[in-house]
């Protein structure tokens, strides 16, 4: 259970960084200047997409079987590594004031943008591999929340200084140290 929440918390915080949802974070304090509704929404948002891709990745992980799931993570997590070399890049945010509130457009931005994202896939893989889903969707959501807090607090200051390359290079090395492992069949799928 502790691998689990560690590993999850450590694939995604260097994940996020450089990720569309960690430019989204900087546009949103940005733009409203207020770190504490964004964070919040930021945590919502990810509790809730993040519960769910576990949920279908345990699912996956009951229902296809050792023998299968094993190929299917390990090509996963390669396939995750090349993924992160990808830059992400998200479009500016409409110019009107949110209709809701600031909580609300973060919560509701967070988990749009989120579906699909390197994160989430990832969350349905480390579902798949760990059998505690609440150590991979509380790892997840931490490893998010370390990654974009201090987006939202420092904003693009700190982005642009740094080495995003570096912190991508390191992440697809752990995502592909991971599926080689997987492939290779270090330890057991739970």
């Amino acid at each position: 259970m502790l691998e689990a929440f560690l590993v999850s918390t450590g694939v995604v915080a260097l994940a996020e960084i450089g990720d569309k949802t960690q430019l989204l974070a900087l546009l949103l304090a940005a733009k409203y200047r207020k770190p504490v509704p964004i964070i919040l929404g930021i945590l919502v948002a990810t509790l809730l997409n993040h519960a769910i891709a576990g949920a279908v990745g345990a699912w996956l992980a009951a229902t296809l079987g050792e023998a299968p799931m094993r190929w299917i993570l390990g090509l996963s997590f390669v396939a995750m590594a090349a993924w992160m070399l990808v830059p992400d890049r998200v479009d500016r945010l409409e110019e009107k004031p949110p209709r809701y509130g600031v909580f609300a457009a973060t919560l509701a931005a967070f988990f749009l943008v989120e579906i699909g994202d390197k994160t989430q896939v990832a969350t349905v893989a480390l579902a798949a591999r760990y059998a505690s889903l609440l150590a991979v969707v509380a790892g997840t959501t931490l490893g998010m929340m370390l990654a974009n807090v201090p987006a939202v607090l420092l904003g693009e200051v700190a982005a642009r200084k740094l080495p995003m390359r570096l912190v991508h290079g390191i992440a697809a090395a752990i995502f592909l140290l991971l599926g080689v492992a997987v492939l290779l069949g270090a330890g057991s799928l739970g």
